[in-house]
C-alpha cells in the first residue's frame, strides 16, 4: 500500500493556554513567532496572549523561490487557524455584527527592530465598522482605526509591496499624514486624539479617494484581501532595502527569511482606561537592575515608537527630562502596574535574559503582545551579564557568551551621546575605522591640526587620505576623516593604535582644497574651522559640536568581573602592537599579556622624531658602506633607547620586534623645501640629492626592496638593530629586570633568507655578550609570515625561526591581488552585490588566506611541534578572526591596544564554543 505523504506544517496556533510551538523553534517561527507561542502556552507563563498564528520561515522561502506564490496547502491552513482565532475570541472575521480585527507582523530569527513592515486594524470595512462601534460603543475609536489601516495599508501594502514609486520622493503615507496634520491645524488641534468623530469621518473618505487617486488602485474592502495582501507585503518587506541593509550590517543570512504572524487585535486607544507601552526588565542604556519602560494613554503601539507624543514613564524610575511632569502607569492603573510588574519579572526568570516586552491595556484588562531578547548598548550588555551571573541566573559561561566583543569599545572610548544621535540625523556616512565619537574644528591639513591644537582648539583632520608625514597632525587631532582608503589604510591603522576616532573610505563628501571646504552629497557646506561630530563605531559624520559621554573602566566593577570569568575560560593569549611605553602601559592595563609587534620604523614618526628621522634619511642617502654605518652608529643610540623603555614597561612579557619593514624611499621627502633642508643636513646639492632620492624610486614599493631584502643588501642595517635589542636586553638584565626580546624578520619568502640573517644574529649576540660580560641573552629568533610562499614552505622556515608571527595584513594583500589602500573604488559594491560578504582587511577570509594559515601553522609544527605562533595583522583585534585562531591553535594574538580587551573576550568565547583548543 502506497504511503500518504504527511502534509507539512506552516501554520502554528497559539492563544489560550496552548500553543503548537515553543521558545526552542525559532528557526521556524521567528523570534516574535517562537516567544508569543512560549508565553501563550509554557505551563510557567500562560500569559494573557491575544490568541494568532504563525506562518513560518519556510513559507517565506519558498514564497521567493516560487515567484511570490505560497505553497498550496497554506490557505487552508491558514483558515483553519484563523477558525481557533475566531472561536477564542468569540467574534468572526469579516462579520458585520461581531469583527474580529487582526494585526500582521513580520519575525525574524534574530530580531530585526523597525526593519520589516506592520499592518494592524485588519478587518475593516464600511459593514465591520458599525459591528466595531456596536461592540466597543465608541464611534470616535472605531473610525480611528479605520483611518489608521487605510494608512499602513496603503503605504505598506498597496505601495511599496506593489513596486510603485513615489512622485516627487513623497510616499502615500506622507500624503495622509499631511491631510491629518492639516485637520489638526485648523482646529487648533495638539494630537491626533483630539480629532473629533465627524472629521475622522470626513477624513476616511478623503483618503480612500486619494489612495485612488495616487496609487491607481482603490483600498481593498474585502476583510480576506486585506489579510491576504498584508501576508504578502510582509514577506516582501524580507528584501526591502532597510531590512537588506541591516542584515549586511548584522551579517544575518539573507536565505534564513522571516516568519509572519497574524494575531487578534487588542486595543489600545479605547479611551482612558486603555494604553500601550514598551518596557524592559532591566534599564537598556545602564543594565540597572531596575524595571524600564513607556507607556501611552489612549493609543496604539505604532504611536509609542513614532515620537508624535511624549510617552509617560511606567513608574517613577522610568522619569527623564520630558515625561518627568507626566503621571506613571503605577499611578494612574496601580492594579494593572503590579500584574505587569509580576509578569516582567517571571518573564526574566523564564529567558534567564534582559527582556523588551510590548503590552496593550484595553479597557482595564492587560494583554501582552510580544517579548524578546531586549536590544543594549555595550555599558548595559556587561553590567547585565556580571549582575545575572553575581544572581545565580546564568553561569559564567553564559555570562561570557551574552557579550558581543565589539561591544566593549563603548566601554573603552568616549562615544557620541546616544540621546543626541537619536534626533539628529548624520550628513555622511564612511567606514567606521577607529571607534568611539569625537567632535572638533575642521582643518584639511597635518600642519593646520599641529598649528590650531598648539593653540588648545580641538580639531578633526579631514583628508582624502593620509601619510606617514601626517602623523603629527593625526596625532594632535581628535579624530581623522578621509575621502579614501579602506579599513587598514594608513589612516584607520594609526587611528586604531591610538584609540583615535576615525572614518574612512567616506565618498560622501568631497574636498576642495584650495577653499578649505568640503560639500556633502545633501549639500552641507562645511569650511574650515567649522565643527563636526564624528561617530567612529557606526561611521557616521555630524555637523556641529555633540556631547561625548565618558566611561571610566576603572570604576566598572561590572567590567572587571567579567574579564574575571573570560582570564579563566580562555586558553589563547592576547598581546598587543605598540611602540611606545605609553602604548605599552594601556596595553598592560588592559590586560596584554606582551607585545606581538614593535615596528621600528615607527620611532621615525610623529612626535620626538626630528633627530631619528634625520639620522636614518642620512643613513639611507648616504654613497658608501662608510658613510652609512657612521649614520647608523648615530642612530644606534635613538633605537637601543626606545626598545629598552618599551621591554622594560613590559616586565618579563615577551617583546616581539619587527626589524625595519619599509620600503626606503618612505622615509625621504618629497616636499622641495624640505629636500632643501636636507640637502644643507647632509651637504650635498639639490642635483646629486634629487639623484639618489630617484634612485630610490619604485614601482610597486608593496613588492620591492624593503624588510628582509634590505638586510640582505645591506647587513649593517640588521646588525644595528640586533645590537639594539640584545644590548637593551641585556643592560635590563643586569638591572634585575626581567626580559624576553623575539627578533622578527619580516617579508621573508625562503629559509635562505633567514639562514643568512641568523649568521649576523649569531655574531652579534656573541659580541654582546662579551662586551656586557654576561653568558647568555634570553631571546627567540623568527619571522613574519605574510608572503604565501612562506606560509607553503612554512616547514622548511620553521628548521631556522623559533616562532611565526602571521602578518594578515599584507598575506590578504598578497593572497587577493588588492591594495588596502584603494579597495574603496570598488569593495563597497563588491559587498552590495554579494561578490564578497566581508572586506578581507577587516575579518580573516577563512576559505583563502585563513588556509594558508593553516597550511603555514600545521607545516611549521611538523618541523618544530613546539613552534610558537601568533598573529599580529589587524585581524587580531577582529571577533571572527580570533575565533578561527583559536581553531587553528595558535599560541596568541596581537592587536593595537584599544583592542585587546575584545580579542580577551573573543578568545574565551572561541574556548566555549569550539573547545580549550589544540
Amino acid at each position: 500500500m502506497a504511503q500518504v505523504k504527511k502534509a507539512i506544517k506552516y501554520v502554528y496556533y497559539f492563544g489560550g493556554g496552548k500553543a503548537d510551538g515553543n521558545e526552542s523553534m525559532k528557526n521556524l517561527l521567528g523570534g516574535k513567532g517562537a516567544n508569543l507561542a512560549e508565553m501563550a502556552g509554557h505551563p510557567n507563563l500562560r500569559l494573557p496572549v491575544p490568541p494568532g498564528f504563525t506562518i513560518t520561515t519556510e513559507v517565506c522561502t519558498a514564497y521567493y523561490k516560487n515567484k511570490k506564490k505560497y505553497p498550496a496547502e497554506l490557505q487552508g491552513q491558514v483558515q483553519s487557524a484563523l477558525a481557533a482565532v475566531e472561536k477564542e475570541m468569540a467574534k468572526k472575521f469579516g462579520d458585520a455584527s461581531n469583527p474580529l480585527l487582526v494585526s500582521v507582523r513580520s519575525g525574524a530569527r534574530r530580531s530585526m527592530p523597525g526593519m520589516m513592515e506592520t499592518v494592524l486594524d485588519i478587518g475593516l470595512n464600511e459593514k465591520t465598522i458599525l459591528g466595531v462601534i456596536q461592540q466597543s460603543g465608541d464611534e470616535r475609536f472605531a473610525y480611528d482605526a479605520y483611518r489608521r489601516l487605510i494608512m499602513m495599508y496603503a503605504d505598506v501594502v498597496m505601495e511599496k509591496a506593489g513596486g510603485i514609486e513615489p512622485k516627487n520622493g513623497k510616499g502615500i503615507r506622507k500624503v495622509l499624514d499631511e491631510k491629518l496634520e492639516k485637520v489638526k491645524s485648523k482646529q487648533g488641534y495638539q494630537f491626533d486624539t483630539d480629532i473629533k468623530v465627524p472629521e475622522l469621518k470626513a477624513l476616511v473618505k478623503d483618503f480612500k479617494a486619494t489612495v485612488l487617486k495616487v496609487l491607481g488602485k482603490p483600498f481593498p474592502d474585502d476583510p480576506y484581501e486585506q489579510l491576504w495582501g498584508s501576508v504578502g507585503a510582509v514577506f516582501g518587506s524580507w528584501s526591502g532595502k532597510r531590512a537588506i541593509e541591516y542584515r549586511r550590517i548584522e551579517k544575518i543570512p539573507d536565505e534564513w527569511g522571516t516568519a509572519v504572524t497574524v494575531q487578534a487585535m487588542v486595543f489600545g486607544n479605547m479611551g482612558d482606561t486603555s494604553a500601550t507601552g514598551v518596557a524592559f526588565t532591566r534599564n537598556p542604556g545602564t543594565g540597572e537592575n531596575k524595571f524600564y519602560g513607556e507607556y501611552l494613554l489612549n493609543a496604539q503601539g505604532e504611536d509609542v515608537v513614532a515620537g508624535i507624543r511624549t510617552p509617560a514613564p511606567v513608574n517613577d524610575y522610568s522619569k527623564n527630562d520630558q515625561s518627568k511632569h507626566l503621571p506613571s502607569l503605577e499611578e494612574t492603573m496601580p492594579e494593572i502596574y503590579k500584574q505587569l510588574f509580576e509578569i516582567q519579572n517571571r518573564l526574566e526568570r523564564h529567558y534567564k535574559d534582559m527582556q523588551d516586552i510590548e503590552f496593550t491595556i484595553e479597557k482595564g484588562k492587560l494583554f501582552m503582545l510580544q517579548c524578546r531578547v531586549g536590544k543594549r548598548n555595550g555599558i548595559a550588555a556587561v553590567k547585565v551579564a556580571s549582575d545575572m551571573y553575581n544572581e545565580k541566573l546564568i553561569d559564567a559561561k553564559t555570562a561570557i557568551m551574552r557579550v558581543a566583543p565589539n561591544q566593549l569599545v563603548e566601554l573603552l572610548l568616549p562615544m557620541l551621546d546616544p540621546e543626541v544621535q537619536k534626533v539628529t540625523k548624520p550628513v555622511a556616512k564612511g567606514l567606521p575605522a577607529g571607534p568611539g565619537g569625537a567632535k572638533g574644528r575642521v582643518v584639511f591639513s597635518s600642519a593646520d591640526a599641529v598649528e590650531w591644537a598648539g593653540k588648545g582648539e580641538k580639531v578633526i583632520l579631514v583628508r582624502e587620505e593620509t601619510s606617514p608625514e601626517d602623523v603629527d597632525g593625526m596625532h594632535k587631532a581628535q579624530a581623522i576623516l578621509t575621502t579614501k582608503g579602506g579599513m587598514t589604510s594608513h589612516a584607520a591603522l594609526v587611528a586604531r593604535g591610538w584609540g583615535k576616532c576615525c572614518i574612512v573610505g567616506c565618498a560622501d563628501i568631497e574636498i576642495h582644497s584650495e577653499t578649505k571646504s568640503f560639500k556633502a552629497n545633501d549639500g552641507t557646506y562645511i569650511k574650515e574651522g567649522d565643527w563636526l561630530s564624528l561617530d567612529g563605531t557606526r561611521g557616521l559624520v555630524y555637523t556641529g559640536s555633540m556631547a561625548l559621554v565618558d566611561i571610566d573602566l576603572d570604576d566598572n566593577a561590572a567590567y572587571r568581573n567579567l574579564m574575571k570569568l573570560v582570564n579563566k575560560e580562555r586558553t589563547m593569549k592576547v598581546r598587543t602592537n605598540a611602540e611606545t611605553p605609553e602604548d605599552a602601559k594601556q596595553a598592560l592595563k588592559f590586560g596584554a599579556e606582551g607585545i606581538g609587534l614593535f615596528r621600528t620604523e615607527h620611532m621615525f614618526y610623529g612626535e620626538g622624531s626630528e633627530q631619528p628621522l634625520s639620522l636614518l634619511r642620512k643613513m639611507i642617502l648616504s654613497k658608501t658602506e662608510g658613510e652609512r654605518r657612521q649614520a647608523l652608529k648615530e642612530l644606534y643610540v635613538f633605537v637601543k633607547k626606545d626598545i629598552k623603555a618599551t621591554m622594560e614597561v613590559m616586565n618579563g612579557y615577551p617583546v616581539t620586534i619587527r626589524l625595519l619593514d619599509p620600503p626606503l624611499h618612505e622615509f625621504v621627502p618629497h616636499d622641495v623645501a624640505k629636500l632643501h633642508e636636507l640637502s644643507k643636513e647632509l651637504h650635498i646639492s639639490m642635483n646629486m640629492l634629487r639623484r639618489r632620492v630617484l634612485a630610490l624610486h619604485e614601482n610597486n614599493p608593496m613588492l620591492g626592496h624593503r624588510g628582509v631584502r634590505l638586510g640582505v643588501s645591506y647587513p649593517e642595517i640588521t646588525e644595528m638593530q640586533v645590537r639594539a635589542i640584545l644590548e637593551a636586553a641585556a643592560e635590563l638584565t643586569k638591572a634585575g629586570k626581567k626580559v624576553l626580546p623575539e627578533i622578527m624578520v619580516p617579508v621573508t619568502c625562503t629559509v635562505n633568507e633567514l639562514s643568512h640573517q641568523k649568521v649576523i644574529v649569531d655574531r652579534v649576540y656573541r659580541e654582546v655578550c662579551e662586551k656586557m660580560k654576561v653568558k647568555k641573552i634570553p631571546y627567540l629568533y623568527g619571522t613574519m609570515i605574510e608572503i604565501p610562499r612562506a606560509a607553503l614552505r612554512a616547514d622548511h622556515m620553521a628548521e631556522v625561526a623559533d616562532f611565526f608571527s602571521f602578518g594578515t595584513n599584507d598575506l590578504t594583500q598578497m593572497s587577493f591581488g588588492f591594495s588596502r589602500d584603494d579597495i574603496g573604488g570598488f569593495l563597497p559594491q563588491y559587498m552590495d552585490l554579494k561578490v564578497l560578504n566581508d572586506d578581507p582587511f577587516q575579518t580573516i577570509d577563512q576559505a583563502g588566506v585563513g588556509e594558508l594559515v593553516r597550511i603555514g601553522v600545521d607545516r611549521g609544527r611538523s618541523t618544530k611541534p613546539n613552534l610558537k605562533v601568533g598573529i599580529c595583522g589587524e585581524h587580531g583585534g577582529d571577533p571572527e578572526s580570533v575565533k578561527f585562531f583559536h581553531r587553528t591553535g595558535m599560541n596568541y594574538v596581537s592587536c593595537s591596544p584599544f583592542r585587546v580587551p575584545i580579542a580577551l573576550l573573543a578568545a574565551a568565547q572561541a574556548a566555549i564554543e569550539f573547545g580549550k583548543g589544540k
